[in-house]
């Protein structure tokens, strides 16, 4: 079973990708900032990430370049309510950038994507 963590500040947005992920049979752990993101990567050694862009503290921008530093190959999904991070290019570290949405099925169809499914 593939791993994933998600990673964002809003509970709501949290309980959403954990339900909606762990009925399409992955196992979904959850974190609510950068630091707890950190400590759950260590941990849970996810095989991809969903990463909030805008989270008080550590940003998702700096989570992710910390993660890189760690593994490269673990592929990252940005998300955010604010489409003009496309063009930052401090996000090109990402494999994929999705503007967040309570339809998940452009998340899933670039999840199965990056996961080779």
């Amino acid at each position: 079973m593939k791993k994933i963590l998600v990673v964002d500040d809003e509970e709501n947005i949290r309980l959403l990708y954990q339900e909606e992920l762990s009925d399409d049979g992955y196992e979904v752990e959850v974190a609510r900032d950068g630091e707890e993101a950190l400590a759950k990567f260590e941990e849970f050694r996810p095989d991809l990430i969903t990463l909030d862009l805008k989270m008080p503290g550590m940003d998702g921008i700096e989570v992710l370049h910390r993660i890189r530093e760690k593994d490269r190959s673990v592929p990252i999904i940005l998300l955010t309510a604010y489409s003009e991070f496309r063009q930052d290019l401090s996000t090109w570290a990402s494999n994929a950038y999705i503007v967040k949405s309570s339809d998940t099925s452009e998340l899933k169809e670039k999840i199965r994507e990056l996961l080779g499914e």
